[in-house]
């Protein structure tokens, strides 16, 4: 599959991971908890926008893959004695979901556009882990985990281009990733993926 999302406008500080990896085990419950939350969008895109056929079945294999990779961090939780933890908004994720429209159609494609975002960043920062690790299973994980984000990203985009002209999906998507630099700037860091 070709490139079809784009370039996030601003880079994480390498010294993100580093923080990652002191409080690993706290960020472990909210990469499960972001995977879950993932398999779960992809399953209400299905529900809420279930008259536009053509992206159900990626957005059914999405939210499949989504679930196996909340099973294979809750796995790494079990092994390490940590237990699930209760869900917390998510800053960053809700600043962007701010900045969808509220016509049908106009939220319909910012809704993929901004998962389209998150996929991208969330990307970003497993490659930024995997090069901080040295556990070798497990940067082997976030190496899997990267190329996953990155080909999700590229679903949500291509999705928006079936019902949407690329002269309408990109300059969108380029709006919504300038927004989505300015919230990064503004957010601290905790354990998070966000």
């Amino acid at each position: 599959m070709s490139k079809a999302s784009i370039d996030l406008v601003s880079r994480t500080d390498p010294e993100w991971a580093r923080y990652i990896l002191r409080h690993f085990d706290a960020f472990l419950a909210n990469h499960a908890n972001c995977e879950r939350k993932a398999s779960a969008l992809a399953m209400s895109l299905v529900v809420k926008y279930a008259d536009r056929t053509r992206i159900i079945p990626p957005l059914i294999d999405l939210a499949r893959e989504e679930l196996e990779h909340f099973r294979q961090v809750y796995a790494l939780m079990e092994a390490r004695g940590l237990r699930l933890t209760a869900d917390e908004k998510d800053p960053y994720v809700n600043a962007l979901l701010a900045t969808c429209r509220t016509q049908r159609d106009a939220r319909f494609l910012d809704r993929l556009l901004v998962a389209s975002i998150v996929e991208c960043r969330g990307a970003e920062r497993f490659r930024l882990i995997h090069e901080a690790l040295q556990d070798s299973e497990l940067k082997a994980f976030y190496r899997t985990l990267w190329a996953c984000e990155a080909k999700h990203a590229n679903q949500f985009t291509t999705m928006a281009l079936e019902y949407f002209p690329a002269e309408e999906v990109y300059p969108r998507l380029e709006e919504l990733a300038a927004r989505e630099a300015e919230i990064v700037r503004g957010l601290s860091w905790r354990p998070s993926l966000h």
